[in-house]
């Protein structure tokens, strides 16, 4: 049986994956976060992952770290597979999905993780319907990934269920009805980490100016940042009104706020996400 949305509790997670073959096509940062996801959550055992990457000392690497089969043939791996997972340098793309042409078969499913290709790239070169594009982020490292995906029509109920549980393997998923969600998803949790990371570093090195050795600075930051985040989840109130919380009247942080607001912190925001999904959608024109 496969359920819609996740599995309720108690029900083995397994369930959906037992015995499924999937083949990471280039083994990179993202595509050992999803084996490792995998693993982790023991929704496959090893023998039912290969991964591949062109050179020898990466292959090496995988196979030591995870017991997993590793191959230096793309080709070879998709034709084992009954998913595929594209991990792939955008850029290496054009050369790769010609070779693999009619390497998958009927009920078997692609799956895509790389930015700004659209599912008819894949449909059309692979000779292949069923496919699922993903836009993940580099969290997923750390098991605490954001991935969007969508999936073309041919995809089947059983499909969605296989690439819920692997794209959910490590972090949360959320499935949208329409590949244009994936540009704009892209500008903010493909994209995003790359804004949280710099206000990071500006608020350490603003703790340094004033004083702060570096590694007080890092911890005051850090978990002022995750408990942050964290409170925003449980408690669901608006961004606004949780800020409102924080800043009395003439204190410390309704100072900070209005240097904030006077120096346009969210207009260059907004800014930055417009630019990002202007170029994913321009990258998916050019496909």
């Amino acid at each position: 049986m496969i359920w819609k949305g996740r599995a309720p509790p108690g029900l083995p997670k397994t369930i959906m994956l037992k015995d499924l073959r999937i083949a990471v096509l280039g083994a990179g940062a993202m595509g050992e976060a999803m084996i490792g996801g995998l693993l982790k959550q023991q929704l496959v055992a090893p023998k039912q992952v290969v991964a591949t990457a062109p050179r020898a000392e990466r292959r090496a690497e995988l196979e030591e770290r995870y017991s997993v089969r590793t191959s230096p043939d793309n080709a070879e791996a998709a034709h084992w597979a009954q998913v595929a997972i594209f991990a792939f340098k955008p850029q290496t793309l054009p050369k790769i999905v010609p070779e693999l042409r009619g390497a998958l078969r009927e009920g078997e499913l692609a799956i895509s993780i790389l930015a700004g290709t659209p599912i008819r790239a894949y449909a059309e070169g692979l000779g292949h319907a069923a496919v699922v594009r993903a836009m993940p982020n580099t969290p997923a490292q750390v098991g605490e990934g954001m991935t969007v995906w969508a999936a073309s029509p041919a995809v089947t109920e059983t499909q969605k269920g296989w690439a819920r549980t692997i794209l959910g393997s490590f972090g949360r998923e959320l499935a949208v009805d329409d590949e244009t969600y994936l540009d704009m998803a892209t500008a903010i949790n493909g994209t995003g980490p790359a804004y949280v990371f710099m206000v990071l570093e500006a608020m350490i090195d603003a703790g340094v100016h004033l004083g702060l050795p570096r590694y007080m600075a890092e911890e005051l930051v850090h978990q002022t940042m995750l408990g942050s985040v964290k409170y925003a989840m449980q408690t669901g109130r608006h961004a606004a009104e949780l800020r409102n919380g924080v800043a009395s009247p003439g204190g410390t942080t309704a100072a900070a706020v209005y240097e904030l607001e006077r120096g346009g912190l969210r207009t260059v925001l907004s800014d930055a996400i417009w630019a990002a999904y202007r170029r994913s959608a321009e990258l998916g024109k050019s496909k």
